[in-house]
């Protein structure tokens, strides 16, 4: 899946912060110069306006980021800054808050520019201002995106644009409707994807050439790794960096199991076996193929059991909406292929359910595949269970993964009741 639509779905799913005990790391050019972070928005210089959209948005506090980046984004005079940080850790609402603050209403030309890699997470970042911006009725925002024609010669009012870096670049000396040297506040979210996509990362220099020299630069990126530093430092003369350390998957705290079965029959009893054994609140179930994930989801419905498919022929958009429903435990299982093995955060799961091992296409062992799948279960530090469901030939499969990853993991019985109920206990 690309990086893209993963960044798109958690912007969905997270409508509240993902709480991280994680580290925050801040470098900045002057070592010397004092830092202020805070507990509260009311701390920060914030309309009360912008206070209530945030309030209504449902962030009761700043997050890890938010507390050391935000006084940063709002200080006088503006201050460059690169911020890195996970999905769901508040980037977005922190960016946003700077937008509108610095934006003067009073003025009606476009002084915020934010470019994003796709159509889609343009729109997204659109409905977070709109949604903390509420109750400022007098800051309007237009879209430089693909669709949105405006007719050369137009004059926009709109003090904040959103737009992809193609449109924006058409807009400004194409068409010659957006003029960059009155830009106070440019925003580049995504930088990583921004990158990983060809050509973006070259419009988006185009782009921020044309600015005006004072003005602010904030750069948001879910990594910081060394192609996002130097495309960093062509963009950014002196940012101060907030770095949250990218959270590792780990097995250690993650018990794996496989059990062997004859075949796709086999291993649904050994599934309702451990249904039976165990109580299981909400659990992810992989599968290899799209078939095989509609046969199962057909089968445990007809069980009786609540389930969720998630494949890749689902939009977007679909896919968020299935990910939200199952969040908020309206369906207790989600079968997914591995379009949803990375990237995606559910709190709630602690089982995971390889009905079948990920391989790859020389039918070795996908280990990232393996690691990202079972990683579900143990999310922000909580205790998870693994279960493989394996047929007699791919057992060498789980044996190369044990050595692979220098771990354990158990054989079960798939019909002994007893040892299942123990694991249980």
């Amino acid at each position: 899946v690309p990086l893209a639509e993963i960044s798109l779905m958690n912007k969905l799913i997270h409508t509240s912060l993902v709480e991280s005990d994680q580290h925050v790391e801040i470098l900045q050019r002057d070592p010397s110069s004092p830092l202020f972070s805070v507990k509260t928005f009311e701390e920060l210089p914030l309309k009360r306006e912008l206070l209530r959209g945030v309030y209504m948005m449902g962030f009761n506090r700043p997050s890890k980021i938010q507390e050391q980046a935000l006084p940063l984004m709002l200080a006088y005079p503006p201050q460059n800054l690169i911020a890195q940080s996970q999905s769901g850790t508040g980037k977005t609402a922190a960016f946003v808050l700077a937008m509108l603050s610095r934006a003067n209403a009073n003025e009606k030309y476009p002084q915020c520019l934010c470019l994003a890699p796709t159509y889609e997470l343009a729109l997204q970042i659109g409905q977070v201002v709109r949604a903390i911006g509420k109750f400022c009725t007098d800051i309007k925002v237009n879209y430089a995106v693909r669709g949105n024609r405006i007719p050369k010669g137009t004059v926009l009012e709109e003090q904040i644009i959103i737009g992809t870096p193609g449109t924006t670049l058409d807009w400004c000396f194409k068409h010659r409707i957006l003029d960059l040297t009155k830009i106070s506040l440019f925003v580049l979210d995504e930088a990583d994807i921004m990158i990983d996509t060809q050509g973006l990362s070259c419009q988006s220099i185009r782009i921020h050439r044309a600015l005006p020299k004072n003005c602010q630069v904030l750069l948001f990126s879910a990594t910081f790794k060394e192609p996002v530093r130097a495309f960093a430092e062509r963009i950014i003369p002196d940012p101060i960096v907030i770095k949250l350390r990218e959270e590792e998957l780990t097995l250690s705290n993650i018990r794996q199991y496989f059990m062997v079965c004859q075949n796709s029959e086999e291993q649904y009893k050994a599934l309702c076996n451990l249904y039976g054994s165990f109580t299981i609140g909400q659990v992810m179930i992989f599968c290899q193929t799209r078939r095989l994930a509609d046969w199962l989801s057909e089968k445990m419905s007809r069980d009786g059991h609540q389930v969720a498919t998630l494949t890749a022929e689902l939009t977007v958009v679909q896919r968020a909406s299935v990910i939200q429903r199952f969040r908020e435990g309206k369906e207790k299982v989600l079968i997914a292929t591995n379009v949803c093995a990375r990237g995606i955060d559910v709190q709630q799961v602690t089982t995971v359910v390889n009905f079948g091992l990920p391989r790859d296409l020389d039918g070795e062992p996908d280990f990232e595949t393996y690691l990202h799948r079972i990683g579900r279960a143990g999310r922000f530090g909580h205790r998870g269970i693994a279960f493989s469901m394996v047929e007699n030939e791919t057992v060498e499969l789980v044996h190369k993964i044990e050595e692979h990853f220098q771990t354990t993991i158990k054989q079960l019985d798939p019909y002994d009741m007893d040892e299942l109920e123990r694991l249980a206990a």
